[in-house]
Protein backbone atom coordinates (compact mmCIF):
# COMPACT_ATOMS: atom_id res chain seq x y z
CA UNK A 1 0.00 0.00 0.00
CA UNK A 2 1.72 3.16 -1.17
CA UNK A 3 2.07 6.22 1.02
CA UNK A 4 4.51 9.08 1.25
CA UNK A 5 4.23 11.90 3.81
CA UNK A 6 0.91 10.32 4.91
CA UNK A 7 -1.45 11.82 2.29
CA UNK A 8 -1.61 14.03 -0.80
CA UNK A 9 -3.34 16.52 1.50
CA UNK A 10 -0.18 16.73 3.61
CA UNK A 11 2.22 16.76 0.64
CA UNK A 12 2.59 13.13 -0.41
CA UNK A 13 0.21 10.31 -1.28
CA UNK A 14 -1.81 7.67 0.52
CA UNK A 15 -4.43 8.32 3.18
CA UNK A 16 -7.70 10.11 2.32
CA UNK A 17 -8.40 13.69 3.40
CA UNK A 18 -10.87 12.69 6.11
CA UNK A 19 -8.07 11.17 8.21
CA UNK A 20 -6.54 14.63 8.70
CA UNK A 21 -9.90 16.21 9.43
CA UNK A 22 -10.61 13.43 11.93
CA UNK A 23 -7.55 14.56 13.91
CA UNK A 24 -8.71 18.19 13.82
CA UNK A 25 -6.67 19.62 10.94
CA UNK A 26 -8.11 22.36 8.74
CA UNK A 27 -7.31 21.23 5.19
CA UNK A 28 -7.47 24.82 3.91
CA UNK A 29 -4.94 26.08 6.46
CA UNK A 30 -2.38 23.29 6.50
CA UNK A 31 -0.04 24.87 3.96
CA UNK A 32 -0.15 28.51 5.07
CA UNK A 33 0.39 27.54 8.70
CA UNK A 34 3.57 25.63 7.78
CA UNK A 35 2.07 22.24 8.65
CA UNK A 36 2.82 20.88 5.15
CA UNK A 37 4.35 21.75 1.77
CA UNK A 38 1.71 21.21 -0.91
CA UNK A 39 3.04 22.93 -4.03
CA UNK A 40 4.48 19.66 -5.31
CA UNK A 41 0.96 18.26 -5.49
CA UNK A 42 -0.11 21.07 -7.80
CA UNK A 43 2.37 20.12 -10.55
CA UNK A 44 5.11 21.77 -8.56
CA UNK A 45 8.55 20.54 -7.64
CA UNK A 46 9.95 21.31 -11.07
CA UNK A 47 11.88 24.50 -10.39
CA UNK A 48 15.25 24.66 -8.67
CA UNK A 49 13.91 25.96 -5.34
CA UNK A 50 11.40 23.12 -5.06
CA UNK A 51 13.62 20.23 -6.12
CA UNK A 52 13.70 17.48 -3.50
CA UNK A 53 11.52 19.27 -0.95
CA UNK A 54 8.69 16.78 -0.59
CA UNK A 55 10.50 14.14 1.57
CA UNK A 56 11.12 16.82 4.22
CA UNK A 57 7.36 16.89 4.74
CA UNK A 58 7.67 13.86 7.01
CA UNK A 59 8.97 16.19 9.74
CA UNK A 60 6.24 18.80 9.32
CA UNK A 61 3.30 18.97 11.70
CA UNK A 62 0.53 17.30 9.70
CA UNK A 63 2.40 14.20 8.47
CA UNK A 64 4.38 13.67 11.69
CA UNK A 65 1.25 14.03 13.82
CA UNK A 66 -0.80 11.63 11.69
CA UNK A 67 1.93 8.96 11.70
CA UNK A 68 2.20 9.28 15.48
CA UNK A 69 -1.57 9.00 15.93
CA UNK A 70 -1.76 6.01 13.58
CA UNK A 71 0.99 3.98 15.26
CA UNK A 72 0.64 5.11 18.88
CA UNK A 73 -2.34 7.41 19.39
CA UNK A 74 -3.54 5.40 22.38
CA UNK A 75 -0.23 6.01 24.15
CA UNK A 76 0.50 9.61 23.20
CA UNK A 77 -2.91 11.13 22.43
CA UNK A 78 -5.39 9.33 24.72
CA UNK A 79 -7.64 12.42 24.94
CA UNK A 80 -8.28 12.34 21.19
CA UNK A 81 -11.23 10.00 20.82
CA UNK A 82 -13.75 9.63 18.00
CA UNK A 83 -16.99 7.75 17.44
CA UNK A 84 -16.78 4.40 15.67
CA UNK A 85 -19.56 2.90 13.52
CA UNK A 86 -21.54 1.84 16.57
CA UNK A 87 -21.35 5.29 18.15
CA UNK A 88 -18.82 4.19 20.76
CA UNK A 89 -15.88 6.47 21.59
CA UNK A 90 -12.56 4.88 20.67
CA UNK A 91 -9.00 6.14 20.41
CA UNK A 92 -8.03 7.73 17.11
CA UNK A 93 -5.34 5.06 16.75
CA UNK A 94 -7.92 2.28 16.89
CA UNK A 95 -10.24 4.12 14.51
CA UNK A 96 -7.51 4.77 11.91
CA UNK A 97 -6.03 1.29 12.15
CA UNK A 98 -9.44 -0.41 11.97
CA UNK A 99 -10.32 1.45 8.80
CA UNK A 100 -6.87 0.77 7.34
CA UNK A 101 -7.16 -2.95 8.03
CA UNK A 102 -10.73 -3.09 6.72
CA UNK A 103 -9.50 -1.46 3.52
CA UNK A 104 -6.61 -3.93 3.34
CA UNK A 105 -9.09 -6.80 3.71
CA UNK A 106 -10.83 -5.67 0.53
CA UNK A 107 -7.55 -5.61 -1.38
CA UNK A 108 -6.57 -9.08 -0.17
CA UNK A 109 -10.01 -10.48 -1.00
CA UNK A 110 -9.85 -9.01 -4.50
CA UNK A 111 -6.39 -10.24 -5.52
CA UNK A 112 -5.18 -12.65 -2.84
CA UNK A 113 -6.03 -15.78 -4.80
CA UNK A 114 -4.21 -14.67 -7.95
CA UNK A 115 -1.13 -16.71 -8.78
CA UNK A 116 0.72 -13.58 -9.91
CA UNK A 117 0.41 -12.00 -6.45
CA UNK A 118 3.46 -13.10 -4.47
CA UNK A 119 2.36 -11.50 -1.24
CA UNK A 120 1.49 -8.28 0.55
CA UNK A 121 3.34 -5.37 2.06
CA UNK A 122 1.64 -3.41 4.78
CA UNK A 123 2.80 0.10 3.91
CA UNK A 124 5.37 1.83 1.73
CA UNK A 125 8.19 3.52 3.66
CA UNK A 126 6.32 3.70 6.99
CA UNK A 127 7.45 6.69 9.02
CA UNK A 128 7.48 6.84 12.80
CA UNK A 129 6.31 10.45 13.11
CA UNK A 130 7.40 11.77 16.50
CA UNK A 131 7.95 8.32 18.04
CA UNK A 132 11.30 8.09 19.82
CA UNK A 133 12.31 11.53 18.54
CA UNK A 134 15.60 12.42 20.29
CA UNK A 135 14.51 15.97 21.07
CA UNK A 136 11.54 18.27 20.50
CA UNK A 137 14.09 20.91 19.47
CA UNK A 138 15.71 19.05 16.56
CA UNK A 139 15.43 16.09 14.20
CA UNK A 140 18.23 13.60 13.57
CA UNK A 141 20.08 14.94 10.53
CA UNK A 142 21.31 11.44 9.66
CA UNK A 143 17.84 9.90 9.34
CA UNK A 144 15.50 12.84 8.62
CA UNK A 145 15.99 14.90 5.48
CA UNK A 146 16.73 18.61 5.85
CA UNK A 147 16.11 21.04 2.98
CA UNK A 148 14.50 24.50 2.87
CA UNK A 149 12.41 25.25 5.99
CA UNK A 150 12.72 22.40 8.49
CA UNK A 151 11.03 23.31 11.77
CA UNK A 152 11.71 21.21 14.84
CA UNK A 153 8.77 19.41 16.41
CA UNK A 154 8.35 22.22 18.95
CA UNK A 155 8.53 24.89 16.24
CA UNK A 156 5.91 22.98 14.23
CA UNK A 157 3.62 22.91 17.25
CA UNK A 158 3.86 26.69 17.56
CA UNK A 159 3.37 27.33 13.85
CA UNK A 160 0.31 25.10 13.74
CA UNK A 161 -1.16 26.89 16.73
CA UNK A 162 -0.94 30.18 14.86
CA UNK A 163 2.21 31.68 16.37
CA UNK A 164 4.83 33.25 14.04
CA UNK A 165 8.06 31.30 14.54
CA UNK A 166 11.68 31.55 13.43
CA UNK A 167 12.53 28.35 11.54
CA UNK A 168 15.96 27.10 10.29
CA UNK A 169 16.54 27.15 6.54
CA UNK A 170 18.77 24.51 4.89
CA UNK A 171 20.47 24.69 1.49
CA UNK A 172 22.36 22.11 -0.56
CA UNK A 173 26.01 21.66 0.36
CA UNK A 174 29.05 19.41 0.09
CA UNK A 175 30.01 16.79 1.19
CA UNK A 176 26.85 16.41 3.28
CA UNK A 177 23.66 16.94 1.25
CA UNK A 178 22.58 20.13 3.06
CA UNK A 179 23.70 22.73 5.59
CA UNK A 180 22.02 25.29 7.85
CA UNK A 181 22.20 28.65 6.11
CA UNK A 182 19.88 30.90 8.14
CA UNK A 183 16.47 31.33 9.76
CA UNK A 184 13.12 32.60 8.43
CA UNK A 185 10.00 33.87 10.19
CA UNK A 186 7.04 31.69 9.12
CA UNK A 187 3.27 32.06 9.59
CA UNK A 188 3.35 35.84 10.00
CA UNK A 189 -0.41 35.87 9.34
CA UNK A 190 -1.08 33.72 12.42
CA UNK A 191 -3.05 31.02 10.61
CA UNK A 192 -4.05 28.02 12.73
CA UNK A 193 -3.78 24.50 11.29
CA UNK A 194 -6.52 23.27 13.63
CA UNK A 195 -10.30 23.57 13.10
CA UNK A 196 -12.23 25.36 15.83
CA UNK A 197 -15.09 22.87 15.43
CA UNK A 198 -12.79 19.85 15.35
CA UNK A 199 -12.12 17.31 18.12
CA UNK A 200 -9.33 19.48 19.59
CA UNK A 201 -11.55 22.60 19.58
CA UNK A 202 -8.95 24.52 17.59
CA UNK A 203 -6.11 23.63 19.92
CA UNK A 204 -2.89 21.82 18.97
CA UNK A 205 -3.35 18.17 19.88
CA UNK A 206 0.07 18.14 21.58
CA UNK A 207 -0.79 21.26 23.56
CA UNK A 208 -3.99 19.48 24.57
CA UNK A 209 -1.80 16.69 26.00
CA UNK A 210 0.45 19.15 27.88
CA UNK A 211 3.54 18.46 25.77
CA UNK A 212 3.96 22.24 25.44
CA UNK A 213 2.13 25.46 26.34
CA UNK A 214 2.11 29.10 25.37
CA UNK A 215 3.39 31.45 28.08
CA UNK A 216 1.30 34.58 27.58
CA UNK A 217 3.30 36.53 30.13
CA UNK A 218 6.56 35.97 28.22
CA UNK A 219 4.78 35.69 24.87
CA UNK A 220 6.63 32.51 23.91
CA UNK A 221 6.15 28.78 23.74
CA UNK A 222 7.41 26.53 26.53
CA UNK A 223 8.20 22.82 26.36
CA UNK A 224 6.64 20.97 29.30
CA UNK A 225 7.60 17.37 28.49
CA UNK A 226 10.83 17.17 26.51
CA UNK A 227 10.92 13.35 26.57
CA UNK A 228 7.22 12.83 25.86
CA UNK A 229 7.71 10.72 22.73
CA UNK A 230 10.78 8.81 23.90
CA UNK A 231 8.86 5.89 25.46
CA UNK A 232 8.00 3.25 22.88
CA UNK A 233 4.35 2.14 23.06
CA UNK A 234 5.17 -1.50 22.38
CA UNK A 235 1.94 -2.32 20.52
CA UNK A 236 1.65 -5.26 18.10
CA UNK A 237 -0.53 -4.83 15.05
CA UNK A 238 -3.08 -7.47 13.93
CA UNK A 239 -2.21 -7.02 10.23
CA UNK A 240 -0.53 -10.41 9.85
CA UNK A 241 -3.48 -12.26 11.37
CA UNK A 242 -5.95 -10.39 9.14
CA UNK A 243 -4.06 -11.21 5.94
CA UNK A 244 -3.40 -14.81 6.91
CA UNK A 245 -7.08 -15.27 7.71
CA UNK A 246 -7.93 -14.39 4.12
CA UNK A 247 -5.15 -15.99 2.05
CA UNK A 248 -3.51 -18.59 4.26
CA UNK A 249 0.17 -19.18 5.03
CA UNK A 250 1.66 -19.37 1.54
CA UNK A 251 1.65 -15.71 0.52
CA UNK A 252 4.74 -13.69 1.43
CA UNK A 253 4.59 -10.74 3.83
CA UNK A 254 7.01 -7.90 3.05
CA UNK A 255 8.41 -5.51 5.68
CA UNK A 256 10.60 -2.43 5.28
CA UNK A 257 12.07 0.36 7.42
CA UNK A 258 12.70 4.02 6.61
CA UNK A 259 14.63 4.22 3.28
CA UNK A 260 18.43 3.76 3.38
CA UNK A 261 18.36 2.79 7.06
CA UNK A 262 19.68 -0.48 8.45
CA UNK A 263 17.31 -3.23 9.56
CA UNK A 264 15.83 -2.51 13.03
CA UNK A 265 16.76 -5.23 15.54
CA UNK A 266 13.07 -5.58 16.38
CA UNK A 267 12.44 -7.04 12.93
CA UNK A 268 14.31 -10.12 14.06
CA UNK A 269 12.32 -10.51 17.27
CA UNK A 270 8.88 -9.04 18.02
CA UNK A 271 8.61 -7.53 14.54
CA UNK A 272 8.96 -10.84 12.71
CA UNK A 273 5.98 -12.16 10.77
CA UNK A 274 5.50 -15.58 9.18
CA UNK A 275 6.79 -16.20 5.65
CA UNK A 276 8.54 -12.86 5.82
CA UNK A 277 10.58 -11.00 3.20
CA UNK A 278 12.71 -8.05 4.27
CA UNK A 279 12.40 -5.35 1.58
CA UNK A 280 14.35 -2.15 2.39
CA UNK A 281 14.65 0.77 -0.06
CA UNK A 282 17.92 2.33 -1.23
CA UNK A 283 18.79 5.47 -3.19
CA UNK A 284 21.91 7.58 -3.73
CA UNK A 285 20.77 10.39 -1.43
CA UNK A 286 23.38 12.83 -2.68
CA UNK A 287 22.28 12.41 -6.31
CA UNK A 288 18.64 12.39 -5.25
CA UNK A 289 18.91 15.72 -3.47
CA UNK A 290 20.96 17.41 -6.15
CA UNK A 291 19.33 15.62 -9.12
CA UNK A 292 22.82 15.49 -10.56
CA UNK A 293 25.30 12.77 -11.41
CA UNK A 294 28.83 13.03 -12.74
CA UNK A 295 32.28 11.63 -12.12
CA UNK A 296 32.19 12.34 -8.39
CA UNK A 297 30.01 10.33 -5.99
CA UNK A 298 29.75 10.35 -2.21
CA UNK A 299 28.97 7.57 0.27
CA UNK A 300 26.35 9.47 2.29
CA UNK A 301 25.60 6.28 4.23
CA UNK A 302 29.17 6.26 5.52
CA UNK A 303 29.40 10.00 6.18
CA UNK A 304 26.21 9.94 8.23
CA UNK A 305 27.77 7.27 10.43
CA UNK A 306 31.07 9.05 11.07
CA UNK A 307 33.19 7.82 8.16
CA UNK A 308 36.37 9.83 7.47
CA UNK A 309 35.33 12.06 4.52
CA UNK A 310 38.19 11.12 2.19
CA UNK A 311 37.15 7.46 2.42
CA UNK A 312 33.62 8.40 1.35
CA UNK A 313 34.62 10.01 -1.95
CA UNK A 314 34.70 8.06 -5.22
CA UNK A 315 35.75 9.04 -8.73
CA UNK A 316 34.51 7.88 -12.11
CA UNK A 317 32.21 5.08 -13.20
CA UNK A 318 34.32 2.44 -11.49
CA UNK A 319 34.16 4.49 -8.31
CA UNK A 320 30.37 4.86 -8.52
CA UNK A 321 29.99 1.10 -8.93
CA UNK A 322 32.24 0.48 -5.89
CA UNK A 323 30.48 3.18 -3.84
CA UNK A 324 27.01 1.76 -4.45
CA UNK A 325 28.24 -1.80 -3.92
CA UNK A 326 29.53 -0.90 -0.45
CA UNK A 327 26.27 0.79 0.57
CA UNK A 328 23.92 -1.92 -0.69
CA UNK A 329 26.12 -4.68 0.75
CA UNK A 330 25.97 -2.94 4.14
CA UNK A 331 22.17 -2.91 4.05
CA UNK A 332 22.08 -6.63 3.26
CA UNK A 333 24.77 -7.43 5.85
CA UNK A 334 22.97 -5.59 8.68
CA UNK A 335 19.71 -7.25 7.67
CA UNK A 336 21.29 -10.68 8.06
CA UNK A 337 22.66 -9.69 11.47
CA UNK A 338 19.34 -8.29 12.70
CA UNK A 339 17.23 -11.16 11.37
CA UNK A 340 19.59 -13.64 12.99
CA UNK A 341 19.48 -16.32 10.29
CA UNK A 342 19.82 -16.73 6.55
CA UNK A 343 16.45 -18.14 5.49
CA UNK A 344 14.57 -14.83 5.40
CA UNK A 345 14.80 -13.45 1.85
CA UNK A 346 16.14 -9.92 1.42
CA UNK A 347 15.30 -7.81 -1.61
CA UNK A 348 15.76 -4.11 -2.28
CA UNK A 349 12.08 -3.23 -2.47
CA UNK A 350 12.68 0.05 -4.27
CA UNK A 351 15.62 1.70 -6.03
CA UNK A 352 16.08 3.94 -9.03
CA UNK A 353 17.54 7.11 -10.53
CA UNK A 354 16.17 10.56 -11.48
CA UNK A 355 15.84 10.86 -15.26
CA UNK A 356 15.75 14.68 -15.14
CA UNK A 357 19.24 14.95 -13.62
CA UNK A 358 21.87 17.50 -14.64
CA UNK A 359 19.31 20.25 -15.33
CA UNK A 360 17.37 18.04 -17.77
CA UNK A 361 20.05 18.40 -20.43
CA UNK A 362 19.29 14.93 -21.84
CA UNK A 363 15.78 16.01 -22.79
CA UNK A 364 17.28 18.55 -25.16
CA UNK A 365 20.21 16.54 -26.51
CA UNK A 366 18.55 13.12 -26.54
CA UNK A 367 21.74 11.67 -25.02
CA UNK A 368 21.04 9.97 -21.69
CA UNK A 369 24.67 9.06 -21.07
CA UNK A 370 24.79 10.15 -17.41
CA UNK A 371 21.49 8.47 -16.63
CA UNK A 372 22.84 5.29 -18.22
CA UNK A 373 25.99 5.54 -16.11
CA UNK A 374 24.12 6.02 -12.85
CA UNK A 375 21.68 3.21 -13.59
CA UNK A 376 24.58 0.91 -14.52
CA UNK A 377 26.41 1.71 -11.28
CA UNK A 378 23.32 0.83 -9.25
CA UNK A 379 22.55 -2.33 -11.22
CA UNK A 380 26.16 -3.48 -10.98
CA UNK A 381 26.05 -3.05 -7.20
CA UNK A 382 22.85 -5.09 -6.97
CA UNK A 383 24.37 -7.84 -9.12
CA UNK A 384 27.55 -7.98 -7.08
CA UNK A 385 25.55 -8.29 -3.87
CA UNK A 386 23.29 -11.04 -5.28
CA UNK A 387 20.24 -9.22 -3.97
CA UNK A 388 16.90 -9.08 -5.77
CA UNK A 389 15.25 -5.72 -6.35
CA UNK A 390 12.29 -3.87 -7.83
CA UNK A 391 13.06 -0.84 -9.96
CA UNK A 392 11.34 2.50 -9.33
CA UNK A 393 9.75 3.01 -11.74
CA UNK A 394 7.69 2.36 -14.87
CA UNK A 395 5.10 5.11 -15.34
CA UNK A 396 3.03 4.85 -18.55
CA UNK A 397 2.02 8.52 -18.22
CA UNK A 398 5.55 9.93 -17.83
CA UNK A 399 6.45 12.90 -20.04
CA UNK A 400 9.54 15.09 -20.27
CA UNK A 401 7.54 18.13 -19.13
CA UNK A 402 5.78 16.72 -16.07
CA UNK A 403 7.87 13.65 -15.33
CA UNK A 404 5.86 11.24 -13.19
CA UNK A 405 3.46 14.13 -12.43
CA UNK A 406 3.98 13.91 -8.69
CA UNK A 407 6.09 16.27 -6.61
CA UNK A 408 8.51 16.90 -9.45
CA UNK A 409 9.60 13.25 -9.51
CA UNK A 410 10.90 11.83 -12.80
CA UNK A 411 12.18 8.29 -12.30
CA UNK A 412 10.41 6.38 -15.05
CA UNK A 413 12.65 4.65 -17.57
CA UNK A 414 9.66 4.88 -19.96
CA UNK A 415 8.40 8.18 -21.39
CA UNK A 416 5.10 8.46 -23.24
CA UNK A 417 6.13 11.35 -25.47
CA UNK A 418 9.09 9.26 -26.67
CA UNK A 419 6.86 6.32 -27.65
CA UNK A 420 4.88 5.34 -30.74
CA UNK A 421 1.11 4.78 -30.52
CA UNK A 422 0.20 1.32 -29.27
CA UNK A 423 -1.29 0.44 -32.68
CA UNK A 424 2.18 0.59 -34.23
CA UNK A 425 3.89 -1.71 -31.71
CA UNK A 426 4.63 -5.41 -31.99
CA UNK A 427 4.27 -7.70 -29.00
CA UNK A 428 6.60 -10.60 -29.75
CA UNK A 429 9.43 -10.86 -27.22
CA UNK A 430 12.07 -10.24 -29.89
CA UNK A 431 10.19 -7.43 -31.68
CA UNK A 432 12.30 -4.26 -31.68
CA UNK A 433 9.25 -1.99 -31.30
CA UNK A 434 8.32 -3.60 -28.00
CA UNK A 435 10.87 -1.42 -26.20
CA UNK A 436 9.68 1.79 -27.85
CA UNK A 437 9.53 4.68 -25.40
CA UNK A 438 12.15 3.17 -23.13
CA UNK A 439 15.19 5.16 -22.02
CA UNK A 440 18.67 3.84 -21.06
CA UNK A 441 17.49 0.28 -21.72
CA UNK A 442 21.08 -0.81 -22.34
CA UNK A 443 21.69 -0.27 -18.60
CA UNK A 444 18.30 -1.56 -17.44
CA UNK A 445 17.84 -4.68 -19.56
CA UNK A 446 20.75 -6.93 -18.57
CA UNK A 447 21.58 -10.63 -18.40
CA UNK A 448 21.08 -12.37 -15.08
CA UNK A 449 20.96 -15.97 -13.81
CA UNK A 450 17.24 -16.63 -13.36
CA UNK A 451 17.61 -20.23 -12.19
CA UNK A 452 20.90 -21.76 -11.06
CA UNK A 453 21.53 -25.47 -10.87
CA UNK A 454 23.68 -25.02 -7.77
CA UNK A 455 24.81 -22.11 -5.63
CA UNK A 456 25.57 -18.72 -7.28
CA UNK A 457 29.00 -17.41 -6.29
CA UNK A 458 29.87 -14.49 -8.56
CA UNK A 459 28.13 -12.55 -11.29
CA UNK A 460 29.50 -9.65 -13.33
CA UNK A 461 28.11 -7.91 -16.37
CA UNK A 462 29.99 -5.22 -18.29
CA UNK A 463 27.47 -3.02 -20.06
CA UNK A 464 30.08 -1.34 -22.29
CA UNK A 465 31.13 -4.62 -23.94
CA UNK A 466 28.22 -7.02 -23.40
CA UNK A 467 30.41 -9.52 -21.53
CA UNK A 468 28.89 -11.59 -18.73
CA UNK A 469 30.78 -13.75 -16.20
CA UNK A 470 28.95 -16.23 -13.98
CA UNK A 471 30.33 -18.63 -11.40
CA UNK A 472 28.41 -21.20 -9.40
CA UNK A 473 29.09 -24.27 -7.30
CA UNK A 474 27.51 -27.67 -7.56
CA UNK A 475 25.26 -28.16 -4.51
CA UNK A 476 26.57 -30.08 -1.55
CA UNK A 477 24.62 -33.09 -0.22
CA UNK A 478 21.83 -32.14 2.15
CA UNK A 479 21.82 -33.33 5.75
CA UNK A 480 19.19 -35.94 4.91
CA UNK A 481 20.92 -37.23 1.78
CA UNK A 482 21.86 -40.90 1.78
CA UNK A 483 24.77 -40.48 -0.64
CA UNK A 484 27.02 -37.84 -2.11
CA UNK A 485 25.09 -37.94 -5.37
CA UNK A 486 21.78 -37.08 -3.74
CA UNK A 487 20.91 -33.41 -4.19
CA UNK A 488 17.27 -33.23 -3.13
CA UNK A 489 17.19 -29.42 -3.29
CA UNK A 490 17.59 -29.43 -7.09
CA UNK A 491 14.50 -29.27 -9.26
CA UNK A 492 16.24 -29.19 -12.65
CA UNK A 493 19.62 -29.97 -14.14
CA UNK A 494 19.80 -26.84 -16.28
CA UNK A 495 20.98 -23.35 -15.37
CA UNK A 496 18.80 -20.71 -17.04
CA UNK A 497 20.32 -17.31 -17.74
CA UNK A 498 18.14 -14.50 -18.99
CA UNK A 499 20.03 -13.05 -21.93
CA UNK A 500 18.06 -10.26 -23.64
CA UNK A 501 17.29 -10.29 -27.32
CA UNK A 502 18.13 -6.59 -27.29
CA UNK A 503 21.75 -7.53 -26.59
CA UNK A 504 22.02 -10.68 -28.69
CA UNK A 505 20.06 -9.69 -31.79
CA UNK A 506 22.22 -9.47 -34.94
CA UNK A 507 25.20 -10.63 -32.89
CA UNK A 508 26.86 -13.98 -32.29
CA UNK A 509 26.78 -15.43 -28.77
CA UNK A 510 30.12 -16.84 -27.58
CA UNK A 511 30.07 -19.08 -24.50
CA UNK A 512 33.46 -19.97 -23.00
CA UNK A 513 34.48 -22.05 -19.99
CA UNK A 514 32.37 -25.14 -20.57
CA UNK A 515 34.03 -28.53 -20.17
CA UNK A 516 33.73 -31.60 -22.43
CA UNK A 517 30.25 -33.01 -22.04
CA UNK A 518 28.74 -29.67 -21.01
CA UNK A 519 26.35 -28.05 -23.46
CA UNK A 520 24.31 -24.91 -23.99
CA UNK A 521 21.46 -23.62 -26.15
CA UNK A 522 20.43 -20.00 -26.66
CA UNK A 523 16.75 -19.39 -27.46
CA UNK A 524 16.37 -15.77 -28.55
CA UNK A 525 12.58 -16.00 -28.65
CA UNK A 526 12.61 -16.91 -24.96
CA UNK A 527 15.62 -14.65 -24.31
CA UNK A 528 17.20 -17.49 -22.33
CA UNK A 529 20.59 -19.20 -22.35
CA UNK A 530 20.27 -22.80 -21.13
CA UNK A 531 23.45 -24.38 -19.69
CA UNK A 532 23.72 -28.01 -18.60
CA UNK A 533 26.88 -29.32 -16.95
CA UNK A 534 27.77 -32.98 -17.13
CA UNK A 535 28.96 -33.47 -13.54
CA UNK A 536 26.34 -31.52 -11.58
CA UNK A 537 25.39 -34.56 -9.51
CA UNK A 538 28.72 -36.44 -9.51
CA UNK A 539 31.01 -33.74 -8.08
CA UNK A 540 29.46 -31.87 -5.12
CA UNK A 541 30.96 -28.43 -4.50
CA UNK A 542 32.69 -28.18 -7.87
CA UNK A 543 32.85 -24.63 -9.23
CA UNK A 544 31.75 -23.74 -12.75
CA UNK A 545 32.71 -20.52 -14.53
CA UNK A 546 31.41 -19.36 -17.87
CA UNK A 547 32.13 -16.19 -19.83
CA UNK A 548 29.52 -15.06 -22.35
CA UNK A 549 30.47 -12.51 -25.01
CA UNK A 550 28.61 -11.01 -27.92
CA UNK A 551 30.33 -10.50 -31.26
CA UNK A 552 30.76 -7.79 -32.27
CA UNK A 553 31.03 -6.37 -28.74
CA UNK A 554 29.10 -3.25 -27.74
CA UNK A 555 32.20 -1.04 -27.79
CA UNK A 556 33.01 -2.24 -31.31
CA UNK A 557 29.56 -1.30 -32.64
CA UNK A 558 29.47 1.47 -35.25
CA UNK A 559 27.79 3.82 -34.64
CA UNK A 560 27.86 3.46 -30.86
CA UNK A 561 24.61 3.89 -28.90
CA UNK A 562 23.88 7.43 -27.69
CA UNK A 563 24.06 6.31 -24.06
CA UNK A 564 27.44 4.57 -24.49
CA UNK A 565 30.16 5.52 -22.00
CA UNK A 566 33.67 4.57 -20.94
CA UNK A 567 34.37 2.99 -17.53
CA UNK A 568 36.76 5.54 -16.08
CA UNK A 569 38.41 5.90 -12.68
CA UNK A 570 40.89 8.24 -11.00
CA UNK A 571 43.89 6.45 -12.49
CA UNK A 572 42.61 6.56 -16.07
CA UNK A 573 41.62 10.23 -15.82
CA UNK A 574 44.55 11.62 -13.85
CA UNK A 575 47.25 8.95 -13.93
CA UNK A 576 49.15 10.69 -16.73
CA UNK A 577 49.15 14.03 -14.92
CA UNK A 578 50.29 12.39 -11.69
CA UNK A 579 53.09 10.63 -13.57
CA UNK A 580 54.31 13.90 -15.10
CA UNK A 581 54.09 15.59 -11.72
CA UNK A 582 56.11 12.76 -10.18
CA UNK A 583 58.84 13.15 -12.82
CA UNK A 584 59.00 16.92 -12.20
CA UNK A 585 59.25 16.41 -8.46
CA UNK A 586 62.01 13.85 -8.99
CA UNK A 587 63.93 16.18 -11.31
CA UNK A 588 63.61 19.04 -8.84
CA UNK A 589 64.83 16.71 -6.11
CA UNK A 590 67.88 15.69 -8.12
CA UNK A 591 68.60 19.35 -8.94
CA UNK A 592 68.48 20.28 -5.27
CA UNK A 593 70.72 17.31 -4.40
CA UNK A 594 73.42 18.19 -6.93
CA UNK A 595 73.31 21.90 -6.08
CA UNK A 596 73.81 20.97 -2.44
CA UNK A 597 76.91 18.99 -3.38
Amino acid sequence: MHQDVWSRYSGGSGAPAWTLELAGFDLHAIEESGAAWLLGQRRGGHVEEERGLWPCGYQKLSAATMATLFWAGETFAPKLQVEDRSGKLVSIQRFLQTHFLDMFDQVVKAVGDLEGVLGFQMMNEPHRGYLEIPSLHSFDYNTDLHLSHVPSAFQSFQLGAGYPTQVPFYTRSFPMPTKLSGHTLLNANRIKAWKDDGPTKGKCVWQMHSVWEWDYRKNEGVVLQENYFRVHPGTKEPWEQRVRGLVGPDKLLFLEPIPNEFCPPSFGTQGRVSNMVYAPHWYDLNALFSKAFGNFTVNVQGLSRGMFPLKAFYWGQKGARDNYSVQIANIVKHAREALGETTTPVIIGECGIPMDMNKKEAFESGEFKWQARMMDAMMTALERTFVGFTLWNYNPDNTDLYGDDWNGENFSWFSRNRALPASLLGYEQDDATLDNGGRILSSVVRPYPAKTCGVPVRFEYEVTTGRMVFEWDNPLPTATSSSSSSTSSLRAAETEIYFPSQLAHSRKLLVQGLEPGDRYIYDEKRQTLFVKCRDTFETPGKRHRIVVDVSPSIDATIPRPKDFFEVNDFSSDFGGYIGVLGVLVALLGFGWFFSAL
